[in-house]
């Protein structure tokens, strides 16, 4: 049960890429979501994809009975899933989780015994901004599962501490828009005197520090930025803001809104560095991404970035919430034979067997254990 097409993100991807890994190990799997994600007015920006152009297969067993403001369709929806072994929520935002309790409550009652179990799989245990209330809600979202999936170590430490009772630890496996290239592109060495050109892509929001990575390409003038994404709130309007400074005219260009497929597919292409100067994450794909098109990528050390890049080998790793750390590495990408050397180093990406892990983990916990086994 999750966000899937229309609606956009990384998310979305990711929940529908599970139903099809799932059927695809031989589950009977159907896909729960909704048609009304949460209230606009907490989150800017369009929530479906413009053109109804899905980034990845739309799964086949998909309905979309719920909307956060429709009550009755929640516990409704809980009442259909009683038969079920395993029920798996994907938690997006804490506006959900009324809807999301409401709906385990209809699900076990009725059900002693043989009930359902109840997996939280949770992208971002605290959620990266947040409004008042959101840290109590997802409590007692994670205190309702009978198990909590999580992206790395640190998320599990996280969940156990806001209240989860058996916590299982999963790489975030690569669902990438477009799928996987048949092979990296064919890079010319980079010429001298030719600018770096580096990718920030995404929602620009204030955790993900492209307003960082503006203030380096300032400092750089062998850098040009290409900032491709929506653009919310404050960070949006800090990013445009930093953009318009003359001593970045013609260096900086911004590509605002929703970008399908094949449009990040052709920024991929046409860049030479994917940059991820976040100021904190949890898991992300976009190492991957960068990885998959033969682009270096510059991180900062959060979430599971700097176990992603190896430093010096595929990429730059430098502190979060460091401009001078920044300045260096943006200075190291225009050193001759620099490129090359990071392109060499990155190793060709698997697709399949980190979803089989991703799938047994799963499974695993959608089996009945002692509570405090080891995940």
């Amino acid at each position: 049960m999750g966000p899937t097409h229309p609606f956009k993100g990384g998310v979305a991807a990711h929940t529908t890429q599970t139903a099809h890994e799932l059927a695809a190990a031989g589950h009977d799997v159907e896909l729960i979501s909704w048609s009304r994600l949460y209230p606009a007015a907490l989150y800017p920006g369009e929530q479906a994809v413009p053109d109804a152009r899905p980034d990845l297969p739309v799964y086949p067993r998909t309905s979309r009975p719920l909307r956060w403001d429709r009550p009755l369709g929640w516990w409704r929806t809980g009442r259909s899933l009683r038969r079920a072994d395993l029920v798996v929520i994907v938690v997006v935002v804490p506006a959900q989780v009324p809807a999301l309790l409401t709906l385990v409550r209809a699900v076990r009652r009725g059900s002693a015994g043989g009930r359902p179990r109840v997996v939280v799989l949770a992208h971002n245990v605290v959620p990266h901004e947040t409004h008042p209330g959101g840290r109590f809600l997802m409590n007692r979202m994670l205190r309702a599962a009978d198990a909590v999936l999580v992206h790395s170590a640190e998320q599990a430490d996280l969940a156990r501490a806001h209240g989860a009772r058996d916590v299982v630890v999963a790489g975030l496996p690569p669902h990438l828009p477009g799928g996987l290239p048949a092979a990296p592109p064919d890079r010319p060495p980079h010429l001298p005197g030719e600018p770096v050109r580096v990718l920030a892509l995404g929602i620009v929001r204030h955790y993900k520090g492209v307003d960082l990575l503006l203030e380096a390409v300032r400092r750089v003038p062998g850098v040009s930025l290409t900032v491709a994404g929506e653009q919310w709130g404050e960070a949006g309007a800090r990013v445009r803001a930093l953009a318009a400074d003359p001593v970045l005219a013609q260096r900086v260009r911004l590509v605002a809104g929703y970008l399908p497929a094949d449009q990040v597919v052709d920024l991929l292409r046409r860049h030479d560095v994917l940059a991820l100067t976040y100021r904190s994450a949890t898991a992300s794909q976009n190492v991957v991404l960068g990885h998959a098109y033969g682009l270096p990528v510059l991180a900062t050390r959060v979430g599971t970035f700097g176990a992603q890049v190896r430093d010096g080998i595929d990429g730059l790793v430098v502190p979060p919430e460091d401009v001078p750390a920044l300045v260096a590495a943006l200075r190291r990408f225009t050193e001759p034979g620099v490129l090359e050397a990071l392109r060499a180093g990155i190793r060709p990406v698997e697709l399949h067997a980190p979803w089989q892990e991703y799938v047994a983990a799963l499974t695993r916990a959608g089996s009945p254990r002692r509570v405090g086994s080891p995940s």
